[in-house]
């Protein structure tokens, strides 16, 4: 398949089903400083995880008999984006700095280990930063951006679920100009992980461990014609490793009575490419999650399977949009099955505005480790078949609605993992305390 540039993408873009040129966002554009915005994210994390007995794993300082990992730290996001400059083609940029300050965190009791780790080996720096910026260039309704940046799609998403967010290296386009349909291309070489200390890492497979050059992908979303369904399509390349195709669909159905049902899919293939760095890969994963929502209330039934002899691996932490990818395992594994069952509850009108409380249980079977390619089996260590497990999530949420806290957010996660030997991940208690406050400096 020939790949396509940047500048072909963005004129395919700017091509309107009439052939008359193009209104789009720009035509609003008021300016680099009048467009502008500066805002401040502060976060405190503490997490605590507790390795039980029969565990594969332990918490990663090395010390003979931990089993506790316990981490506190304090993140601060800053995030500029500027304005577009008027005419044909606006001019902005986007940029960020990252820090993070330790709050007594001790080397040898960090799961993190040894990524936040000094060089030395022995302490977690008492402070850490990163920061970016990309160059984006808008005509009509379609942006390219170059440099730093934090991406969202399905197969190559920026997670943002520990103190401090990934970001990657590279090139992007998103277009809007065409109604109802979002597309998406881009290019990246370099990647910054959620803990890591600066830019510019190799990209990283989660499953495999290999590294990689580049990964591309092109694709969009598109809201049909059918009131509340949406279709959304990517590929995208792994230089060298393999080639993932996505589809995925959501629908939702109003009902009478503030009922509603909704239906999210999700599948994904893919195939090995090139070198094959990562083995032979041909694995085919999907999941289906309904829901039945009435009043402040909200059900979920949700089924997951693996059709391959590899778990269903991805690039970057967040590029996993699976309905039963929990907060302990991504239940991913080669040839399993898995469901799950969650309710969630907004708590607004019966105790305070902001409250919502959520409780998941998930569990996977049928894990057959024994026909891993080398990469797999030397990388993840798994053996055996039968592989089984389950995790039980709870979340409880609160935003503070208004006075001089508005937008305080205070978020509790708690978390048990168990499995047996030969599905091969660690049984975990987990609980963590997040609290996040949002700065906007200037709109």
């Amino acid at each position: 398949m020939r790949r396509p540039t940047a500048s072909h993408l963005l004129s395919l873009a700017l091509l309107c089903t009439t052939g008359a040129a193009c209104a789009g966002a720009q035509d609003d554009a008021t300016g680099f400083t009048e467009g502008s915005s500066l805002t401040l994210l502060n976060r405190m994390l503490f997490e605590q995880l507790d390795y039980q007995k029969g565990s594969s794993f332990r918490a990663a300082s090395g010390v003979r008999g931990q089993t506790q990992a316990q981490e506190a730290a304090y993140g601060l996001m800053l995030n500029y984006q500027s304005g577009y400059t008027r005419g044909l083609v606006g001019v902005g940029l986007d940029a960020h700095a990252y820090g993070a300050v330790n709050l007594g965190t001790e080397a040898d009791s960090a799961r993190a280990t040894p990524r936040y780790v000094a060089k030395d080996g022995q302490d977690i720096p008492d402070r850490f930063g990163r920061a970016g910026g990309a160059l984006k260039l808008r005509v009509s309704s379609t942006e390219l951006k170059l440099g730093e940046m934090r991406t969202k799609n399905p197969i190559f998403s920026s997670s943002d679920t520990r103190l401090l967010p990934e970001t990657n290296r590279g090139w992007q386009i998103t277009s809007s100009d065409i109604a109802n349909v979002t597309l998406q291309a881009g290019r990246f070489t370099r990647w910054a992980d959620r803990n890591a200390r600066s830019n510019g890492g190799q990209l990283l497979a989660n499953y495999s461990g290999v590294n990689g050059d580049s990964f591309s992908f092109l694709g969009g979303a598109w809201n049909t014609p059918i009131p509340n369904l949406s279709v959304s399509s990517y590929y995208g390349r792994y230089e060298d490793h393999w080639n993932t195709w996505y589809l995925g669909s959501f629908y939702k159905l109003p009902l009478a009575d503030q009922r509603s049902l909704s239906f999210n899919l999700n599948v994904y293939r893919s195939a090995d490419t090139g070198k094959a760095r990562a083995g032979d890969i041909a694995t085919t994963t999907w999941s289906l999650l309904g829901s039945y929502a009435f009043g402040p209330h909200k059900l979920g039934l949700g089924y997951q399977k693996v059709n391959g002899d590899n778990p269903f691996d991805y690039v970057n932490r967040g590029s996993i949009w699976l309905d039963n990818a929990m907060q302990l395992s991504d239940f991913n594994g080669a040839h399993e099955a898995s469901w799950q069952l969650q309710y969630h509850l907004d708590l607004g009108s019966l105790l305070t505005p902001g409250l919502s409380a959520g409780v998941a249980y998930t569990r996977g079977s049928g894990v057959d480790n024994r026909r891993l390619n080398s990469v797999y089996a030397n990388y993840l260590g798994y053996t055996g078949t039968g592989g089984k497990h389950w995790e039980r999530d709870l979340i409880v949420r609160y935003t503070v609605q208004q006075g001089s806290a508005k937008g305080l957010s205070l978020q509790l996660r708690y978390g048990v993992h168990r499995t047996n030997k030969a599905q091969g991940e660690a049984n975990i208690d987990q609980i963590r305390l997040q609290a996040e406050m949002p700065v906007a400096i200037f709109k």
